[in-house]
C-alpha cells in the first residue's frame, strides 16, 4: 500500500511560493503580459486567516474585503461565502449577507450556520423567505441527534429576529463559535484527519478534514485530503472537484497532481495520468517523490503493489 505522506500546512504549497502559485502557476516564456496578470493575486488561505482575525476584533468591513478575496479565488468554497455572509451581517450589510449565504447553502445545502445566517440576513431585511429558513432549522433540531443545542440556538435566533429583535452589530454568536475561529483546532483536526485516513477510516477523517477546512479556509493540502478520502471511498466525481480546486489555487500542488493522476490511473484514463506525470516532471526538475510515485502507478496500471 502506498505511504500516506503528510503536506505541512505551514509549507507554501509545494515547494513553490504563494504568489507564484497563485498567479502564473509555473511556466515561461518571454514577452509582455496579458493586462489581467497585473491584477492583484490573493493566497485564498491567508486571506481567510485574515478574516477571522478582523471578525475577532469585530472589525467585519475589514473582514468582508478579506472574505471577498477569498471567494474570488475559490468561488466554490462554501467556507468562504459563509464567512462573507458573517462578515456582511456584522457591518450590517444584509444584501451582501444575504447573497454571501445564498451561495454557502447552494454549495452545501445541509450547513446548519448558513442556513442560520441566510435566515437571519432575510429577517433583518423583512423578507417572509426567513420563514422558510426558520422552518427549516426546526425540523433539522426536531430530529437533531447531536449538537442539539447548537441547532436550536440558531433557530432561537432566527425566530427573535423575525419577531424583530435587533442583530445590529452582532451578526450572531453561534455563527462565530468554533473551528471557525480557531487555528489550533485546525491544526489538530488535519493531524487528526491523517491519522484516520491512515487507519482507513475515511468518514471520520472527512469530518476532521471539514473541521480543518472551516478553519483554515480554501487550503490546497486540506482539499487535496479530502480529494484523496473521497477517492478512497469510491467517489471519483468528488475527488476529482477537491482535486480541481486545489489545483485551481496552487496550480503546480505536487500532492494535487499526483493524486489526481492516480485517479486517472483508476478510471483507466492512463493518457491523462500520463499528463500529470509530465507536468510533476516539469515541477520536479531534479525529481521528487511525487512523480516516482505516480510512474509507479502508471507502469503498475493501478496501485503498485496490490
Amino acid at each position: 500500500m502506498q505511504t500516506f505522506r503528510i503536506m505541512l500546512l505551514a509549507g507554501a504549497f509545494a515547494g513553490v511560493s504563494a504568489a507564484g502559485a497563485l498567479a502564473s502557476g509555473g511556466g515561461g516564456g518571454g514577452g509582455a503580459e496579458m493586462p489581467s496578470a497585473s491584477a492583484p493575486m490573493y493566497n485564498p488561505a491567508e486571506e481567510y486567516a485574515k478574516a477571522i482575525k478582523a471578525i475577532q476584533a469585530k472589525d467585519y468591513k475589514t473582514a468582508a474585503r478579506s472574505a471577498q478575496h477569498v471567494t474570488d479565488a475559490a468561488p466554490k468554497n462554501a467556507d468562504a461565502w459563509r464567512l462573507l455572509g458573517v462578515a456582511n451581517a456584522g457591518s450590517e450589510n444584509w444584501k451582501g449577507a444575504r447573497k454571501a449565504y445564498e451561495k454557502a447553502v447552494k454549495l452545501a445545502p445541509d450547513d446548519l450556520p448558513s442556513h442560520a445566517g441566510l435566515g437571519l440576513a432575510l429577517a433583518n431585511l423583512k423578507d417572509a423567505k426567513a420563514q422558510d429558513e426558520l422552518t427549516w432549522l426546526k425540523a433539522k433540531a426536531s430530529t437533531c441527534s447531536s449538537d442539539c443545542d447548537t441547532v436550536k440556538s440558531l433557530a432561537a435566533q432566527v425566530e427573535a429576529a423575525l419577531g424583530g429583535a435587533t442583530s445590529a452589530g452582532q451578526p450572531s454568536a453561534a455563527l462565530e463559535q468554533g473551528s471557525l475561529l480557531f487555528a489550533d483546532a485546525g491544526d489538530q483536526a488535519y493531524v487528526q484527519a491523517v491519522s484516520l485516513i491512515n487507519e482507513k477510516r475515511y468518514d471520520e477523517a472527512l469530518k476532521s478534514l471539514d473541521e480543518a477546512r472551516a478553519a483554515f479556509g480554501p487550503h490546497p493540502d486540506v482539499l487535496t485530503y479530502q480529494g484523496y478520502t473521497w477517492r478512497k471511498k469510491g467517489q471519483f466525481a468528488k475527488a476529482e472537484d477537491y482535486y480541481n480546486q486545489a489545483l485551481a489555487i496552487a496550480p503546480n500542488h505536487r500532492g494535487a497532481t499526483e493524486y489526481f493522476g492516480e485517479l486517472k490511473v483508476e478510471r483507466g484514463d492512463i493518457a491523462g495520468a500520463r499528463v500529470m506525470l509530465a507536468k510533476l516532471d516539469r515541477i520536479c526538475a531534479y525529481g521528487c517523490a511525487e512523480a516516482e510515485e505516480l510512474r509507479r502507478w502508471i507502469d503498475a496500471g493501478g496501485e503498485p503493489g496490490r
